[in-house]
């Protein structure tokens, strides 16, 4: 229902009714006077419109609704709410309820409350919000050469910046006329009406007066023993239209336009009608998302150049053509890779997967592992400027977390039943005594090594599942070219067992990851962090060594321990023993990094996909459900607290998984990027379309969550800072012991004869005798062609052949590369982490022009504070002069208290 622009007399002399009234007696009088109103039509006299975010006078705002509905507790409850709202309405709230007889299920009550002009004073004086008294006079930014190529990425100015920029001081409700108070009704905006009434209802008591019952208090303590069942603020419209009142801004349908649309996937993003609509804390995520996405762009492309260099290097491979030539690797018998089921084989039976692995493992890599590690450092260091600079765009820069985060969780006072009396505040609060908390931090503690044990075990289940299963391809695919005409080609033993093993770790992973979200949750309840900081910390923690494990052990394994402890033809190594017969895996002759490649290929690849699924599929699947069911009526029947309560509740942790989705794809990203360096490049595609998902979502498939704020991304900054640094040193040793990188170059600057790599595959690997091969090793249908024509066989490694004084010790040469691979990680840390150490000493966390701005804001409040005071002053002292006149010692005390209200 609109708002009438015209007969402004008519709603202003009806507005100091209202307020002088209270809160009794006005709904049928407000009817009333709305029915005389000029721009109704006699249907909306009639049949008014509940797609409102206002009363039924259509003039006080619904700043926040509270549902419930009558159960079995209804005596116990409707008490509850009867003191509860009573005191609300003590406060100075007004209140109107919406019968059930209303509501579309004939059982649910709403409760709207409005905060008048008396109550957001004080508690925004209360909270210190920062509210306008200027203008701004600085501009935003200095014209930039070239700044039309930007155009078709921006979006329209009225979007970008919903509201002009102002100077702003925190209020002061003894100061009014110091602010920009131009109308009452908008001076603060639905985001700050619904945090200033939030923070009223998490610490309005329901005990009745004369009790003083500390515990019961709060709404947080009413929902979660059932009195009442949501408490949300309004969206202001429908996400696909304008909203019917031209009083209403509109917000949510101009986010879902220009924002939430996957057709607005190349603009920027409207961080300030974000930060407007929904607050800082969500405003800073969404930023920080789109910082990151930006920066993969260079990373992206750095990594497609890379592989596009293996691309036109892929005829070079001089290796890759050895391997396949039938004179030089069809000559050249393998020893069996497993014992009884593995048959002896022709090296060039791996032609293709050594092609491969060069797409991947070649010079290029090199150069992308070290420019990753400063493109890290480039990205956090940039952040922290961004995030400087939003600080002071978004009024942050005073704001003290504690002011919302340190508040005791209604969950610590119901289950912390001691009481000791606060040095401070000198009354009694509940506390958790040193012997309980000991011995939850020890259960704790206990349970999380419980679940990672449980996380190593599975993955040594799917080691083991590798090595058995090696043995039965092998003995399946033993000749991969003779035996499957159509597809053998392109399958070896070692790729099957790979690619299996990477999709059973990847459902074992999900499975765990189901588990340890419930897992992690309940250990932090068990352990009762005092306030919401500290159980996000703690949770925080938790949830990421769990997804550290779970994620990235599987990667580790194959990184730094597949083909590392093998031994040699004679004397293998067993990974239960020699009893097991499960014999250690050994690497491809090409190396060991394409299989770490497709394990993280198929891990990140996975996790992307059913992430998106979860976001984007179920919602949808949910909503036509809904249409199903008939949930979605028309607006005139369907009224918008309704309308808002059948979506999704956005809860604490709502933020709490998409940060954790992120950084986990971050750590994939940084820590085995030497492995596949077009890792970014899917990243950045899962971004583009992870901020529109996340956009959608937050426009039509939530609650407007209560806007809070947040100065930084908090704990997850230091954990990208840690993965940063674990990255550079995971890299290196990829490059080093995974790559066959360093022993290529040991042999072409060492022991290549013609400054080529030719001749690199004989020199990488060692002689064995057949016959000295034990029966136990030797595979059980042999091919006499092909011990016949040989009496050696071939293994991996650096060892001396037979009838040398040292057969089979470790030659010169396996010494010279592992050193060689030492001095590589030595100086490869060494000069990232110096050029890390150096970007971060040029780059300042808070750009220049932010800290002048900052105090040139300073300085004109504090002379704009100065002149007011004096100007008030000036006006006291005038009308002491006009009034008549007071005895000399009254007029004194009055000059003195003049004096010390300007000091």
């Amino acid at each position: 229902m609109s708002r009438p622009r015209d007969g402004p007399a008519v709603l202003t002399a009806f507005r100091i009714n209202l307020h002088s009234d209270g809160n009794g007696g006005n709904d049928v009088d407000a009817l009333n006077v709305k029915a005389t109103l000029p721009g109704f039509t006699e249907t909306e006299k009639l049949h008014p419109n509940t797609d409102t975010v206002f009363f039924r006078d259509g003039v006080r705002r619904i700043d926040f609704v509270l549902s419930y509905v009558d159960d079995k507790d209804g005596e116990k409850k409707q008490e509850r709410r009867r003191e509860f709202e009573a005191n609300l309405e003590k406060i100075g709230l007004q209140l109107e309820t919406e019968d059930k007889a209303d509501s579309k299920d004939q059982k649910t009550y709403f409760l709207k409350i409005h905060a008048p002009w008396d109550v957001l004073t004080t508690y925004a004086d209360v909270l210190k919000i920062k509210v306008p008294f200027k203008l701004s006079d600085i501009p935003h930014s200095q014209d930039v050469p070239l700044e039309w190529l930007s155009h078709p990425f921006r979006l329209p100015e009225h979007i970008m910046r919903p509201q002009p920029d102002y100077f702003t001081y925190p209020f002061d409700k003894a100061k009014t006329d110091f602010f920009l108070i131009t109308d009452k009704d908008t001076f603060f905006p639905p985001s700050t009406r619904n945090r200033i009434v939030y923070y009223i209802l998490a610490r309005c008591p329901y005990y009745k007066e004369g009790r003083k019952e500390r515990e019961k208090t709060g709404i947080k303590r009413l929902l979660s023993n059932g009195t009442y069942t949501a408490a949300f603020p309004l969206h202001d419209c429908q996400y696909w239209k304008r909203a019917r009142n031209a009083e209403c801004e509109s917000e949510r349908y101009n986010l879902y336009k220009h924002w939430a649309s996957f057709l607005c996937f190349y603009k920027e993003q409207p961080l300030n009608l974000i930060r407007k609509y929904y607050g800082e804390k969500i405003g800073i995520y969404f930023a920080w998302l789109g910082f990151y996405t930006e920066m993969l762009f260079f990373a992206a492309v750095m990594g497609l150049i890379c592989f596009t260099y293996g691309v036109l290097t892929y005829d070079d491979n001089v290796s890759s053509k050895e391997i396949c030539d039938a004179n030089i690797g069809g000559n050249i018998v393998m020893c069996p890779l497993c014992d009884k089921k593995c048959p002896f084989w022709t090296l060039n039976s791996t032609c293709l997967s050594s092609w491969q692995s060069h797409l991947f493992d070649n010079e290029g890599t090199v150069f992308f592992a070290i420019f990753m590690g400063i493109w890290v450092t480039l990205f956090l260091e940039l952040w922290k400027r961004r995030q400087a600079r939003l600080e002071y765009e978004w009024d942050l820069v005073d704001f003290e977390e504690e002011q919302q985060q340190l508040q005791i969780r209604p969950e610590f006072e119901i289950r912390c039943t001691n009481r000791r009396l606060n040095k401070i505040t000198k009354e009694m609060e509940p506390y958790l005594p040193v012997t309980s908390k000991c011995a939850r931090f020890c259960l704790s503690a206990a349970t999380v090594l419980f679940w990672i044990s449980l996380i190593l075990a599975c993955i040594i289940g799917v080691i083991a599942y590798r090595l058995a299963v090696y043995a039965a391809f092998a003995s399946i695919i033993k000749d991969p070219l003779r035996n499957i005409q159509l597809v053998g080609r392109f399958i070896t033993p070692q790729l099957a067992t790979s690619v299996t093993a990477s999709c059973i770790n990847f459902v074992i992973i999900m499975i765990l990851n189901f588990f340890y979200e419930r897992v992690a949750i309940w250990i932090t309840d068990i352990e009762i962090p005092k306030t919401h900081l500290e159980y996000e910390n703690r949770l925080t923690m938790k949830m990421f060594l769990f997804q550290f494990v779970n994620y990235y052990s599987s990667c580790f394994y194959v990184a730094f321990f597949k083909g590392k402890f093998v031994g040699h033809p004679g004397k293998y190594s067993y990974m239960f023993g020699k009893d097991s017969g499960l014999r250690n895996e050994e690497c491809d002759p090409g190396g060991c990094l394409i299989e770490l490649t497709t394990q993280l290929v198929i891990v990140m690849s996975g996790k992307q996909l059913w992430g998106n699924i979860q976001e984007a599929l179920l919602p949808l699947m949910r909503n036509w459900w809904n249409s199903r069911k008939g949930r979605h009526r028309p607006e005139n029947h369907y009224s918008r607290w309704e309308q808002d309560h059948v979506l999704l509740n956005f809860t604490q942790l709502g933020l709490f998984y998409e940060y954790l989705e992120m950084v986990i794809q971050f750590g994939f990203i940084t820590l085995f990027v030497a492995s596949f360096p077009l890792a970014p490049l899917l990243a950045l595609f899962n971004n583009i379309l992870e901020i529109r998902v996340d956009a959608w979502k937050f426009t039509t498939q939530f609650r407007r969550p209560v806007a809070s704020k947040a100065r930084n991304i908090g704990a997850w900054l230091e954990i990208l800072n840690t993965v940063a640094i674990v990255s550079v040193v995971t890299n290196a040793f990829i490059m080093a012991f995974t790559s066959d990188m360093i022993p290529r170059l040991v042999f072409l600057y060492a022991n290549s004869t013609n400054g080529s790599m030719s001749g690199y595959i004989n020199n990488s690997l060692s002689l064995y005798n057949i016959s000295a091969i034990p029966e136990s090793n030797m595979p059980e249908e042999k091919d006499n062609w092909l011990i016949n024509s040989t009496e050696t066989c071939r293994y991996r490694d650096y060892r001396n052949p037979p009838g040398h004084p040292d057969q089979y010790k470790h030659t010169m040469q396996f010494w010279h590369i592992l050193a060689a691979k030492m001095a590589f990680i030595i100086i490869m840390e060494h000069v990232v982490f110096m050029v890390k150490f150096f970007v971060a000493w040029m780059i300042p966390d808070v750009p220049s022009d932010v800290k002048a701005r900052f105090k040139r804001e300073r300085y004109l409040i504090q002379e704009y504070l100065h002149n007011y005071e004096v100007e008030r002053v000036k006006l006291q002292l005038s009308a002491s002069f006009i009034t008549e006149p007071q005895s000399e010692m009254s007029s004194m005390t009055d000059k003195h208290e003049v004096l010390s209200e300007c000091l």
